[in-house]
């Protein structure tokens, strides 16, 4: 595994409960969960356009119409994701909601690795890997208890 990769990934799960509170403030000063969320991909959009231009990747063309039916849903789980962290983060609190979340995820990841479906390599889910996911489950118990 290329550390690179490795850092990335860290990178991005420590954006995740910055990204919460940056949505879920803006969802409070707004009171309006549908509008904070338009806002949020709105300039999410504008960002991506911006990186266009500097990389000026060219447009995927007929790729597009090969696309599985099922790759598409990721904009939808995303926008689902963005309210509901938007409307219960600050409710919860930042551990609880990012445990939460980081913990489901990791759950769910590992069902998808062993079953290999949406196009991930099947990675069985062996004994350390189900104790690992027990141990996430404890730990957000501990979070949310104390």
């Amino acid at each position: 595994m290329s550390w690179l990769l490795f850092f990335s990934a860290l990178a991005a799960g420590t954006a995740n409960p910055f990204q919460s509170g940056f949505n879920a403030q803006l969802n409070k000063q707004l009171s309006q969960p549908l509008w904070a969320s338009i806002i949020v991909y709105v300039t999410g959009l504008a960002d991506l356009i911006a990186l266009q231009l500097c990389f000026r990747q060219p447009f995927p063309g007929n790729k597009i119409l090969g696309v599985s039916w099922w790759a598409w849903l990721g904009g939808l789980v995303s926008i689902i994701s963005t309210v509901i962290g938007l409307t219960i983060a600050q409710r919860l609190g930042s551990g609880l909601f990012t445990g939460a979340s980081v913990t489901a995820a990791l759950v769910t990841s590992v069902l998808l690795d062993h079953f290999g479906l949406i196009g991930f390599r099947q990675h069985p889910a062996s004994p350390a890997r189900v104790a690992g996911c027990a141990l996430m489950i404890a730990g957000l118990w501990l979070i949310a208890r104390f």
